[in-house]
This record gives structure tokens, sequence and C-alpha cells, in this order.
């Protein structure tokens, strides 16, 4: 098994104090966290992508350009890259420099993106993000994998034998599809043979898993060998410690936080108590066995091989939450990394 931590890069306020944090030092402390993620083994480090509060996300190429220059074996990840927003012309221009930058360290991954707030500000609808989403992306694969294009795209200009420079460092590109609660994302992905990462994180398991299930029979019928379909999924959460009642008790504060954002929206929490959240989600909080004992439990239903976790405290104290990391990669990483084999990714 393989780990990724991730970032969306919240707007929020200090875990300790409630002082906001100034942006510039939100930023410094994404770069930061990546370079520990990078110094405890993690195999890659995410920055997703948003256009909305609480999100200071809105640029991942530019956070991951930085972060590429500070670090030396960590894979970069977009988590995810927004195609039913952007130009797929211009995404690809800034991901294929990134992608010269980093040494061929990154690996994309697409989605359509969620919220209203940012569907309006790049004037795209309920009914035509779908379509952005999936014209974006095969527009943005065969710029990719094509030194000319020519296509008559419906949100774009045309284009005619158009050159996009600069070709990039990596001619295949992994590609992940982000996919929330969507037949769309998955079948898109299925199509193309490309791998799917499982959000898992709003919800029980149960309708992750299904869409899983559906990925696997879309891969199965568009032709491709099953053994090479691969897998990722998210976490609701996360913080091991030496036992389960210090990791609850440590996480209470985060919980409080998920439980106060929904009042904000006027929303009932999908897990009322913690004691619910830490049993029903996908949220990985308990002793190094706890944990391992539960990846076991959903890698039975979704058969993943690789996960990811939160790169930042997002509730704990900076302390805690490092210490939290260096437990996870002494007790926990090398079990799953050897009882869950990550299968090698057939070339493109």
């Amino acid at each position: 098994m393989k780990f990724l931590a991730i970032t969306l890069i919240t707007d929020s306020p200090d875990p300790v104090t409630g002082a906001p944090t100034p942006t510039r030092e939100r930023y410094r402390e994404v770069v930061a966290a990546a370079r520990l993620a990078e110094s405890l083994g993690f195999d890659g480090f995410g920055v997703g992508e948003r256009h909305e509060r609480p999100f200071l996300s809105s640029s991942p190429p530019v956070v991951l350009s930085h972060i590429a220059a500070l670090t030396s074996r960590i894979r970069l990840f977009t988590a995810v890259t927004t195609l039913s927003l952007l130009d797929p012309v211009r995404a690809y221009e800034d991901y294929a420099t990134l992608d010269h930058l980093c040494d061929g360290r990154l690996e994309l991954m697409i989605g359509k993106g969620n919220g209203t707030a940012q569907r309006e500000l790049f004037d795209v609808t309920p009914e035509d993000q779908w379509e952005r989403n999936t014209e974006g992306y095969e527009l943005f694969r065969r710029i990719w994998r094509e030194d000319k294009v020519t296509a008559e795209p419906r949100f774009r200009p045309a284009l005619s034998g158009a050159e996009v420079l600069p070709r990039p460092y990596q001619r295949d590109v992994r590609i992940w599809h982000g996919s929330a609660t969507s037949r769309e994302s998955v079948d898109l992905a299925a199509r193309h043979g490309d791998p799917l990462f499982s959000a898992n994180v709003t919800h029980p398991i149960g309708p992750y898993a299904e869409l899983i299930r559906h990925y696997r029979e879309r891969w199965e019928h568009y032709g491709h060998d099953p053994a090479h379909a691969v897998v990722g999924a998210g976490t609701a959460g996360f913080h091991t410690a030496p036992t389960s009642q210090q990791a609850a008790r440590a996480y209470r504060p985060a919980f409080a936080r998920y439980l106060d954002a929904h009042a904000r929206q006027g929303l009932e929490p999908v897990f009322p108590t913690l004691k619910d959240f830490i049993e029903r989600s996908s949220a990985l909080i308990g002793s190094p066995q706890q944990v391992i004992e539960k990846v076991h439990r959903y890698h039975a239903e979704f058969g993943h091989t690789v996960l990811h976790l939160q790169a930042e405290p997002g509730g704990l104290t900076h302390a805690e939450h490092r210490a939290s990391l260096e437990l996870f990669h002494s007790d926990v990483a090398p079990v799953l990394r050897r009882e869950i084999p990550d299968p090698a990714f057939p070339p493109a």
C-alpha cells in the first residue's frame, strides 16, 4: 500500500488559540507539511483545488512548483484538478511546466469539483458541468499525448494543428479520477483505463464501495484487464496514538469543528457523535493496531492500494499531528505495505 498526505489549504484559525492565520503563513504551513511528509516516507503529497471559501487552494500548480523545489523524492498530486472549470489548454501548460520542474514526479487527479460559488465564478451550470468535465479531460489527455491537436470542442475555441508547449517530461503521466458520488466520473475513468480515487470522506463507506464496484464492472466492460484496475481511497479524519483512549481524547476538538461546520450550514451531521464517527466513517482514529484493522476492513470492500491521510492538523495541535504521523509511519505503514501490496501500474 502507498500513502498520500493531502491538503485543501483551508483558511482556518489556529487550532489552539483560535486566532486567524495570515494567508502567507498558511502557505508556509502547507510547504512545511510537504517537507515533513517526504521526511517521514510518504509516497505522495497532494494539493486540492477549490475556488471558494474557506479554501486558499485556487492554484495548485504554483504551490506544487514551490514544493517541488524543496523536495526530491515525494510524488506530487493534484487533489483534484477541476477540469469542469478550467480551459484544458491552459491547465495543460501549467502542469506540463510543473512536470519538468519536479523531474517527472507529477501525478494528476482530475474531477468535476463542487460548490455553487465556484461554478458561478466560472459560469458553469449544474446542467453542463459533467459535459465540461468529460470534454476538458479528453482534450487535456490528447494535448498531453499528441504533439499537435485538431479538435472542435463545445466549451472552448477550436484547435487546428495546435502545438501546445512545453511538451511534458512524462509522456505517459498517470491521471487519477476523483470520485465522490457520481457514476459519470467512475465511467470516465474506466473508459480510459485510468485509476480511480474514491473521496470516501462524507458518508459511511457503503455508497463509495458501490461506486468502486461499478468502476470495476465498467473497467471490464471496456475490455481492460481486471488485474490492472487501481483504486485509491480517502479518510474522513486521522489520528493515531498509543491507546484508543488517547487518540479519541486528542481528536475531540477536531470533531467539534466538524459539528460546528455542519451547524453553521444548517445541516444535520452524518455522524452525530465522536463514537459514531470513529466507528462508521472512514476516519482512522485509534491505536496503531485499530488503524491497521480498520484499513483492512474497508480494503475488503474497496480493494484499494493507495490511501490518503490529512496532511495538516485540522483541529489537532501541530505537535499532536506530527506525533501521530510519526507513529503511523513507525507502527502502521510498514504493516500495511507488507500486507496490502501495491500493484505496478501498467504502461499507458
